[in-house]
């Protein structure tokens, strides 16, 4: 698998429903990807039922033809009152290709490679001094 970087055209910060995100998770489970939830009860467990962010983190080629993508989901979690979750899941390429993106800016594109980045590394309240 290769990185996908916020200046790659296949970079990009989507906002998806709840429900499409099983629908995601349903896909995954028919084609054997290993990177998702290990049912939906699993994913029902953990992510609120409400929209989800995904973004592009790595493609997967194979004979110079992408194979899945591999997404970061940012969720809500259910027994969490603010609190989130950060979990992968692999997406097909056509289903990857009609989702409606959020980074049509650079700056914005940029803002939120930055968000997932801390997010993926760990966000905590930190008291100031």
């Amino acid at each position: 698998m290769s990185l996908i970087h916020s200046t790659d055209p296949d970079f990009c910060v989507c906002r998806i429903s709840f429900d499409l995100l099983l629908e995601i998770q349903l896909e995954a489970e028919e084609r054997g990807w290993a990177t998702r939830w290990s049912s939906v009860n699993a994913l029902r467990g953990q992510v609120k039922e409400e929209a989800v962010v995904l973004q592009s983190l790595m493609r997967e080629t194979r004979g110079g033809a992408v194979r899945a993508y591999r997404c970061v989901v940012l969720f809500s979690t259910v027994d969490g009152e603010d609190a989130g979750g950060i979990a992968t899941v692999d997406l097909d390429p056509a289903r990857f290709a009609a989702l409606e993106r959020l980074d049509r800016d650079p700056d914005v594109r940029n803002v939120l490679a930055r968000l997932f980045a801390l997010a993926m590394g760990g966000i905590s309240m930190v008291s100031k001094k």
